[in-house]
């Protein structure tokens, strides 16, 4: 693995390398094994593939895979000011080479199917990376990417069409784990966390379906929770007969949904973490029905237990066998939190070992009514779902009021634009009033930062012979021409004369921008300003001083929301609340 330095003043270069860190279970550390990921799938074409006479979009096999691994060049450039000569910006760029042989390279991509980022797309049940196969990424596995091409500012226009055919894990539980040798740790408050994550917000008791559900609606039904259903097993009791188990669920759905749902990189780490369900008290035993001659395979994990009257055991353990069925206990209940509306099971039950068709009550009396009825009642629903929304940013108002940190208007704000769900609730507030925006422009320019400050690219190819220029420095040529575009296109936008979304911002602001181009225009082309700019030749230190004047704008508009518009919202937010409470 080498990496070589350039900048803009002077041409650096060093070469170092390492083998990748290993745990004491042999695969690489997590973060090395995403970042690997997310640099193999960028350097990919994602295009159609066909195999066993079906196409597969967006995929690519095996040797696609070996090949780019064999040699993969990761360049990453950031601008930073010059420690000499703090008014320049400076530019390093540093090129990191992956390098191994096509077993090396099929390993990695079995480590990358274990931790469920990509998958067989002719035989999803497969968990063996094969010597000819088409792969396909997953939800997790995008989830994984967006967030390197995010952090790391890569191009992804060639990866646009993946994100939009495809389901994306929104809620990914990122797992906490140790610097020295890459296990998660494990606390009663992450145990707790990770808990409520599996059992959802409420019993998740999937409801019939006419047609089958399409990829995003099933992936949403599973994001909810662990799919349960009620089984009927004999007593242990002598002359009880059968009995009822509720919130059950089959062991090996619970290791898939916390490999898909979870930074868990394969199904031992899933398993171990199932234990630990176990030794909380949270999850319990139902049955085992596997012949005597069929392998089980048992996963025990051991801890301190606080003693007396706590659920906590010194030992857990989980049986990893297609035949173990789990149930949620009382205790695993009380620590879910389920709201008192949660929806009971219906008295019907299921067996696990074959079709689940449990129904919630809510289900079964919305199909019990007449087909007006049901309208209206499905109208009221979304009504509430609506308010509800509401609702929970009311309270988390409240909440933060309480406890002492949200202070004031602008704080709110902030927490609003740091909550993705609250920021889109927001955003429709303000697009219903015309005054979005304020916010559009905040967001633009927002991204505009932070693609200033870094890029990268990935390719399996290395540069032409002769050619002085590294890909890192070649990926930044073309992103600074991009970045000059993004610049001009947020000004035409938000702030030229009669744009399209003209912002009303202090006419001192306006000024200054004003009067920065114009010095910019006049000295390019020795031509006064007239309120247009056109691309030209931006320097980095050009840009950056654009961007000081964008943030100073950002600053107003963010004052103009937290003293006009976020007042308008809260107002309108009691008005439902009260109106729910009313039931007017």
């Amino acid at each position: 693995m080498s990496s070589e330095q350039s900048d803009q003043q002077s041409a650096s270069q060093s070469c170092s390398s390492h083998m990748m860190k290993t745990t004491k279970r042999g695969r690489p550390y997590l973060k090395d094994t995403l970042d690997l990921f997310a640099t193999l799938i960028v350097s990919l074409q994602l295009t159609t593939h066909k195999q066993y006479f079906r196409t597969f979009a967006n995929s690519f096999t095996t040797d696609e895979a070996a090949h780019n691994l064999a040699s993969l060049k990761f360049s990453q450039s950031n601008r930073g000011p010059d420690p000499r000569d703090k008014s320049r910006i400076v530019t390093t760029t540093t090129t990191t080479t992956f390098s191994m042989t096509r077993d090396m390279a099929k390993a990695m991509c079995q480590h990358f199917m274990d931790a469920r980022l990509i998958e067989n797309a002719a035989d999803q049940g497969s968990n063996v990376f094969k010597d000819r196969g088409t792969y396909v990424l997953t939800p997790k596995g995008l989830h994984v990417l967006e967030r390197f091409i995010s952090k790391n500012g890569i191009n992804s226009d060639h990866l646009q069409p993946v994100f939009a055919s495809q389901p994306i894990c929104i809620k990914l539980l990122h797992l906490e784990r140790r610097a020295a040798d890459d296990e998660i740790i494990v606390t009663q408050s992450v145990i707790t966390a990770l808990f409520r994550r599996f059992v959802g917000r409420q019993a998740n008791y999937p409801a019939p379906h006419s047609a089958p559900l399409d990829p995003f609606q099933e992936y949403q039904e599973r994001s909810k929770g662990i799919q349960l259903s009620n089984v009927q097993d004999k007593s242990n009791i002598p002359g009880k007969g059968i009995v009822t188990h509720k919130y059950c669920f089959l062991a090996v759905n619970a290791l898939e949904w916390l490999c898909d749902f979870t930074s868990v990189v394969g199904r031992e780490e899933a398993a171990e973490m199932a234990a630990q369900f176990v030794r909380f008290g949270l999850i319990t035993l139902v049955s085992d029905k596997r012949k005597n001659n069929d392998s089980a395979i048992i996963f025990t994990v051991r801890g301190s237990a606080p003693g007396g009257n706590s659920p906590v055991s010194p030992h857990g353990e989980f049986r990893c066998t297609a035949k173990a069925i789990y149930k949620i206990t009382e205790e695993g209940k009380r620590i879910a939190q389920w709201d008192e509306s949660t929806p009971s099971p219906v008295s019907s039950t299921a067996n696990l070992h074959g079709d689940r068709a449990s129904l919630d009550s809510a289900a079964v009396e919305t199909g019990s009514k007449s087909g007006a009825e049901a309208a209206v009642n499905a109208a009221d629903a979304k009504i509430h779902r609506r308010i509800s929304m509401a609702e929970k940013l009311h309270a988390s108002y409240e909440a933060g009021e309480k406890k002492g940190n949200v202070k004031s208007n602008m704080d709110r704000l902030n927490y609003i634009l740091e909550e993705p769900s609250y920021r889109g609730l927001f955003r429709d507030f303000l697009k219903a009033n015309f005054c979005e925006e304020n916010l559009a422009f905040w967001l633009d320019v927002e991204d505009f930062k932070r693609k200033f400050n870094t890029t990268s690219s990935a390719q399996a190819t290395a540069p032409a012979r002769g050619s002085r220029s590294t890909p890192g420095q070649v990926a930044m040529e073309r992103h600074h021409e991009a970045l000059i575009q993004t610049a001009l296109q947020i000004y035409h936008k938000y702030l030229a004369p009669s744009s399209q979304h003209e912002l009303n911002i202090d006419h001192g602001l306006r000024l200054d921008l004003a009067g920065y181009l114009g010095e910019v225009i006049t000295n390019l082309h020795g031509q006064s300003f007239d309120g247009q700019v056109n691309p030209s030749h931006f320097n980095a230190t050009q840009l950056q001083m654009l961007i000081k004047l964008y943030s100073r704008i950002q600053t107003h508009v963010l004052r103009l929301m937290a003293t006009d518009s976020l007042p308008k919202v809260r107002a309108r937010i009691l008005l439902f609340a009260m109106l729910l409470t009313c039931r007017i």
